[in-house]
């Protein structure tokens, strides 16, 4: 095998490969001496089939085979001998091949570049930390309680009004034609909350138990159901009863009902809740103040080939969020050139910080353990209550779907590796002064 390196350009390389006839020649007698021991042909016995026969017939394929493994063996051996590490899977062309001749073809590649990462230790980072305030446990606790709302039968009858809950029969038609989904028995419909068909709720306002009503609706334009959206439907109402709703007292009884023995165990209960969700946003904006300060001080190359491949992810979303209206309203206003000089940066940014802690990863030996790649999978089944086995055992048979669950478990690692390093002072904040911090710190995102 011939190898010459014709050109290198930055991260960029390109050679020449000349694999020798002789070779693909000897690799092609090799597979069908291979094939000919197996090869059930009229007229011969196993393994007694000319050479000649089996090259006639089998030829052209077993060239295509030994052609491809050819290019990978000898693009594999060019890339090892030389130490070199590939950003990407390297372009080969092949430039010239006939029967009897040598296999000349170009590999073309981009190349990772030497990173030196920074002595983390010379990083200073503030850590926000936030102190729950009593009125947002009671709050909390309070919104608890209303979740757990009960509803009692009036004391004396008397007409509905909002507020109140009305236990119904309902028949409802389209013309004289019952439609799927109009019809229920003891519905609870709480009146003025506005779950229902608008004018359906208000129309029962002033009802008696045991009364039937007829109420004339008109669904939404924009209803979900295409058959339903912008019709007139009468439907048939039986009020059965009138309840009003009690208020849950924030009491030893809901904690018992939430599976805790007293108050103050739910309100710790409810404070570490709140603590968490507070502790997770400090951790991404710190985590977010980090990758600013890495991306800041580390000015290496990266391969365009991979800046490339990330913004056309990239173009590809805003181009859906603009086919839907979603787009951003600051993206909304700047031409298309803007836009793409604009995530072109925020593209080789998220590449260069992606091959920065790739790279910490690889130098301190950080590694993604099986039990915490199956801590992920059984996380992600429990997201679908009732098919968690259907979704493991679908991940199971995915191992490209498992590989995506790595990456954002790899990159915590090193983050909270590198955060064991930099420098960190406290700052205590209110959970408006966090909620402030936490969205200034999406600008680069």
């Amino acid at each position: 095998m011939q190898v010459t390196e014709t050109l290198t350009d930055g991260l960029k390389r390109e050679f020449k490969v000349i694999v020798p006839a002789a070779d693909i020649e000897k690799k092609v007698a090799e597979r069908l001496k291979r094939l000919g021991a197996q090869a059930r042909l009229p007229g011969f016995r196993p393994g007694k089939v000319p050479t000649s026969l089996l090259k006639k017939r089998y030829g052209s394929s077993v060239m295509g085979e030994v052609l491809e493994q050819a290019v990978t063996d000898s693009s594999s051996e060019t890339i090892r001998a030389r130490g070199l590490r590939p950003a990407m899977q390297p372009k080969v062309s092949i430039a010239k091949f006939g029967e009897g001749e040598d296999l000349e073809y170009t590999m073309a590649m981009e190349l990772l570049p030497e990173i030196d990462p920074i002595d983390f230790s010379s990083i200073e980072l503030e850590k926000l930390t936030v102190e729950v305030p009593e009125s947002e446990v009671d709050e909390s606790l309070n919104g608890l309680a209303a979740r757990q709302r009960r509803s009692l039968p009036l004391a004396e009858p008397r007409p509905a009004k909002e507020g109140d809950i009305a236990v119904i029969d309902f028949v409802g038609k389209l013309g004289e034609t019952e439609f799927p989904g109009g019809t229920a028995q003891d519905y609870h419909l709480e009146l003025g909350k506005g779950s229902f068909i608008p004018g359906f709720e208000d129309q029962l306002v002033g009802a008696m138990p045991g009364e039937q009503w007829t109420l004339t609706v008109t669904f939404p334009a924009d209803y979900g159901n295409a058959d339903l959206a912008g019709k007139e439907a009468n439907f048939a109402v039986t009020i059965k009863e009138i309840r009003e709703p009690a208020e849950t007292p924030v009491d030893d009884e809901l904690a018992k009902a939430m599976g805790l023995e007293t108050l103050d165990a739910l309100r710790q209960h409810m404070r570490e809740g709140i603590e968490s969700q507070y502790k997770s946003l400090a951790r991404v904006r710190l985590k977010r103040t980090l990758l600013d300060v890495l991306a800041d001080r580390h000015h290496f190359p990266v391969p365009a080939g991979m800046v490339d491949s990330e913004f056309q992810e990239i173009w590809k979303q805003i181009e859906a969020d603009r086919k839907e209206g979603r787009l951003d309203p600051e993206d909304a206003s700047k031409s298309d050139e803007e836009l793409r000089q604009e995530y072109t940066a925020i593209a080789e940014r998220r590449v260069r910080l992606g091959l920065l802690l790739s790279e910490v990863g690889r130098q301190n030996n950080i590694q993604v353990t099986a039990d915490e790649l199956n801590r992920a999978v059984l996380d992600e089944a429990r997201r679908y209550p009732g098919q968690e086995r259907k979704v493991y055992e679908w991940y199971q048979k995915n191992p490209d779907m498992v590989a995506r669950l790595r990456a954002p478990i790899y990159e915590d690692k090193i983050i909270d590796f590198v955060l064991e390093l930099v420098k960190t002072t406290e700052r205590k904040v209110s959970p408006q002064e966090l909620s402030e911090e936490f969205k200034a710190s999406a600008s680069n995102d």
